[in-house]
């Protein structure tokens, strides 16, 4: 895991545990050809090194299992159908260039705006090019805005056809799209509270039309800052210095969370603590809406 992942799970640990709530562990592996059961263990055993222990998940099972959304797909299809039945969902047939060509509508952070270009295919056009190519399946939007009370972030909104267009439930090669699972994992999971990185608030409108098309109860949300190099870079796994596999072979869990409860404003210094000795000092007001930029000598110990 990276510094960028822990800073967002230790948040969503504090958050579930000062509200006395469960945490749920979930493997979001639907790509498994990246997301390996290496890549999962390695992961639990990160969290756990650091404290973040957890009430359901893959290694201490639960009510909700599976854990893996590997594993869940069957529930992912049903919500389709259920959306098929209402008549929104629509075959497209676009390539990956095409929908990222230059004259592809963006918006002003860079994705692509879906130009509807699929959405009024006839049944003959559907037919003949389902000779070509296999279709992904989308989701027609309505012409109408929605918005959120982020939990952190405050109020955020979007006009879904201007600002994400139909957006995609399942690709061509059958796999489904992390808008449509995380929605049917989250409500079936009983999760009331998703805490999650700042670059994902522009999903939750279009999670939020899921759950109301899908006759489901959202949880409330709290999208966090993301961690920032001093370029002003965002902070990933290319950093390989600040990976946990590398941060725990020169340092202790109670360095790493003390740092980051640190980036975070609530902890006055950089000095080592365990996660569940800042329980009493949380508190969402002191952490900051902007993006964070870590100091270069912080985790270079």
């Amino acid at each position: 895991m990276h510094i960028g992942n822990l800073f967002t799970s230790l948040l969503a640990w504090l958050s579930a545990r000062k509200q006395g709530g469960r945490v749920v562990l979930r493997i979001e592996d639907l790509d498994t050809r990246r997301c390996t059961a290496e890549y999962a263990r390695q992961l639990q055993d990160d969290l756990q090194w650091l404290g973040l222990t957890w009430d359901e998940g893959p290694l201490t099972g639960g009510p909700h299992a599976p854990y893996e959304q590997s594993r869940r797909t069957a529930l992912y299809a049903d919500a389709m159908e259920r959306l098929r039945a209402r008549g929104v969902v629509y075959p497209c047939f676009c390539t990956r260039a095409e929908l990222h060509a230059a004259s592809a509508p963006h918006r002003s952070d860079g994705q692509t705006v879906y130009a509807g270009t699929c959405r009024n295919l006839t049944a003959a056009e559907v037919e003949a090019r389902a000779q070509v190519r296999p279709p992904a399946y989308r989701l027609r939007v309505p012409d109408e805005e929605i918005a959120v009370q982020d939990g952190h972030m405050g109020l955020y909104a979007e006009h879904l056809q201007r600002d994400c267009g139909d957006f995609l439930l399942c690709r061509s090669d059958g796999l489904y799209a992390y808008q449509l699972a995380v929605v049917v994992d989250d409500a079936d999971m009983g999760v009331t509270e998703v805490v999650r990185g700042s670059d994902l608030l522009s999903s939750t409108p279009r999670q939020l039309l899921l759950y109301r098309l899908l006759g489901l109860t959202p949880p409330t949300f709290c999208h966090v800052p993301l961690l920032l190099s001093g370029d002003g870079r965002r902070l990933s796994k290319r950093d390989r210095d600040l990976n946990l596999s590398a941060l725990r072979g020169r340092c202790t869990a109670e360095t790493v969370v003390g740092r980051l409860a640190f980036l975070a404003g609530f902890h006055p210094t950089a000095e080592p603590v365990r996660a569940a000795d800042l329980l009493p000092v949380f508190d969402w007001a002191a952490v900051p809406v902007q993006d964070i930029t870590v100091p270069e000598n912080l985790f270079r110990i």
